[in-house]
């Protein structure tokens, strides 16, 4: 399959090195402390926080900081291909120990000692890059929660297809068999806290496509800041402030 034309153009319409479409709403869950949805491109997720509170199960109490607990699952009318997933199901439980230990990188864990925070992430519908929308939906409910954090965690892939690098993958390009990066960065300390590679690739290649994937990564930094800043503006319009 040809994944870019001659003309430079994707199957979905975008230039190689151009993002699909984004659209964030916080508070979108009443019953959370804080919640998100995230959309990128076809592809919309929601997060919802819980916490902190006291921990669950005493036996997990952690004394110098606070107790991490990520779940993500996929509706079962997320997909076209009515695969139904149990709950718990491997793959499920490997992203949300990928995500919970991401999100840990943030999170001022040691300013909430006995403590604990549950971050459970539902991908409502899935078209590629499930795993970067779960992280930024993460992160902007996290902030709605008012959780502390040292930075801000944000998420894209690339991939490397027909021999042209390519941000943030659809599914069918996710599906087209090359290898693809997802990376997930501390936006301003620029570290980054997520590489995950599929298939090998050259070191050269290698470092064209995952700067590719940081650069996606700091266009999204910029619009999570944005919408964190508008969604200030709001409660202080709310407030009278």
């Amino acid at each position: 399959m040809e994944f870019v034309n001659l003309q430079g153009i994707r199957l979905d319409g975008r230039r190689p090195k151009e993002l699909r479409q984004l659209c964030a709403e916080i508070g979108v869950v009443s019953k959370a402390d804080g919640s998100a949805a995230f959309e990128m491109g076809n592809t919309r997720v929601i997060a919802a926080v819980f916490g902190p509170r006291a921990v669950q199960n005493r036996s997990q109490k952690i004394a110098n900081r606070a107790l991490v607990r990520c779940e993500y699952s996929m509706a079962k009318f997320s997909t076209g291909d009515r695969v139904r997933r149990p709950k718990g199901d491997r793959r499920s439980m490997e992203i949300s120990l990928v995500i919970r230990q991401t999100m840990e990188a943030c999170i001022m864990t040691q300013l909430m000692p006995n403590s604990q925070i549950d971050i459970c992430l539902q991908v409502l519908q899935a078209d590629g890059g499930t795993r970067s929308a779960c992280i930024n939906a993460a992160t902007l409910a996290l902030a709605d929660a008012g959780i502390p954090m040292c930075d801000i965690v944000v998420s894209c892939s690339a991939g490397y297809l027909n021999t042209t690098p390519l941000l943030d993958l659809n599914y069918i390009e996710d599906s087209g068999g090359g290898p693809d990066v997802t990376v997930g960065i501390l936006a301003k300390m620029n570290k980054v806290t997520l590489l995950q590679m599929d298939n090998k690739l050259p070191f050269d290649t290698f470092e064209k496509v995952m700067q590719l994937a940081i650069d996606g990564c700091e266009a999204i930094s910029k619009y999570i800041r944005e919408v964190l800043l508008e969604n200030t503006k709001q409660l202080e319009y709310r407030r009278g402030l």
